[in-house]
C-alpha cells in the first residue's frame, strides 16, 4: 500500500436484522492526517471503523483503504496494513502473556524470529510497557491494557492506525500518555471518541457523524464553534472551549 488515504464513497451498510447503520457515507483522509470521527452513542462511528479494517463489507457505495478498493479478495491485503485498537482492550489480549500477544500478529506474518522480537521490544517500549512483557495481560490495570493493546497493533507496523474509544476509562496520567504517544504516530490516523478534550489536543480536523450521517466534516476549531451543530447532533465542545464562549459572552 503506497497511499496511507482512507476513502468512502457514498458507503451505506445494513446489518443482517435490518438496521441501516451508515447512511450516504462520503469522505477522505489523506496521508499522515489525525483526523477524529465523533458523534453520540449509535451514530455509526464503530461501524465504519470496522469498515476501514476491513472487517465489514458496504452493502453500497465504496471504500477505498490506500488505494485498495475494498473487495472479499482485498480483505487480507488491507488488514495487513491497517491497525484497529478496539475499545476493550480484553477483545485484544488472550495470549499468556504480554509479549506472546505483541508477537501473536509478526508471527502470523511469517517473519523471522529476530524479526518479531525486534518488533515486539520497539512496540512495548513505544508505549512505556517494556517491564510488562512476562506478565499475564489479566493481571495488569486498564491503563497498562491499553497500552499494550495499542502495542500488539503497532507490532504490525500498520500504514494507517484506527483506534475506537482510546482513553475511556483510563486515569488522568495513562490518558495523558496515550495521548502523548498518539501524537507521534506518522502516518494516517482516525479514532473514533467521546473525548473532546483530546480531540481539541490531538486532530486537527473532526468528523461529525449523526444516526449514520456525515453532518460535519471542517477543522476542529471550527466544528467546537458551531453550538447548533453540537447541539443538534448531541455533542459538547470541550471544557476550555465552554469557557472561552463564556467569557467572550460576559466580554
Amino acid at each position: 500500500m503506497s497511499h496511507h488515504y482512507l476513502h468512502f464513497e457514498r458507503v451505506s451498510y445494513r446489518y443482517p436484522n435490518g438496521y441501516e447503520a451508515l447512511h450516504d457515507v462520503t469522505f477522505h483522509i489523506t496521508h499522515g492526517e489525525k483526523t477524529a470521527l465523533v458523534g453520540m452513542n449509535g451514530a455509526g462511528k464503530s461501524t465504519l471503523l470496522l469498515h476501514l479494517a476491513g472487517l465489514l463489507l458496504p452493502t453500497s457505495g465504496e471504500a477505498i483503504v490506500g488505494g485498495i478498493r475494498l473487495t472479499p479478495r482485498t480483505l487480507a491485503t488491507i488488514r495487513r496494513a491497517v491497525g484497529l485498537v478496539f475499545q476493550n482492550p480484553d477483545n485484544q489480549l488472550f495470549m499468556p502473556t504480554v509479549e506472546e500477544d505483541v508477537a501473536f500478529g509478526p508471527a502470523n506474518m511469517q517473519l523471522t524470529p529476530e524479526e518479531i522480537e525486534r518488533r515486539v521490544t520497539e512496540a512495548l517500549a513505544a508505549v512505556g510497557a517494556l517491564h510488562l512483557r512476562r506478565q499475564a495481560p489479566y493481571h495488569l490495570s486498564g491503563g497498562q491494557k491499553r497500552s499494550v493493546a495499542i502495542a500488539t497493533v503497532l507490532a504490525m507496523e500498520p500504514s494507517v492506525l484506527l483506534l475506537d474509544e482510546p482513553t475511556s476509562n483510563l486515569d488522568p496520567r495513562a490518558r495523558r500518555q496515550t495521548i502523548d504517544l498518539l501524537r507521534g504516530f506518522d502516518h494516517t490516523m482516525l479514532l473514533a471518541t467521546h473525548d473532546m478534550e483530546m480531540v481539541l489536543d490531538l486532530c486537527p480536523r473532526t468528523i461529525v457523524l449523526h444516526d449514520g450521517r456525515i453532518a460535519a466534516d471542517d477543522a476542529t476549531a471550527v466544528i467546537f464553534r458551531d453550538s447548533a451543530l453540537l447541539d443538534a447532533c448531541g455533542l459538547e465542545a470541550p471544557c476550555s472551549v465552554r469557557s472561552i464562549r463564556k467569557e467572550e459572552s460576559i466580554e
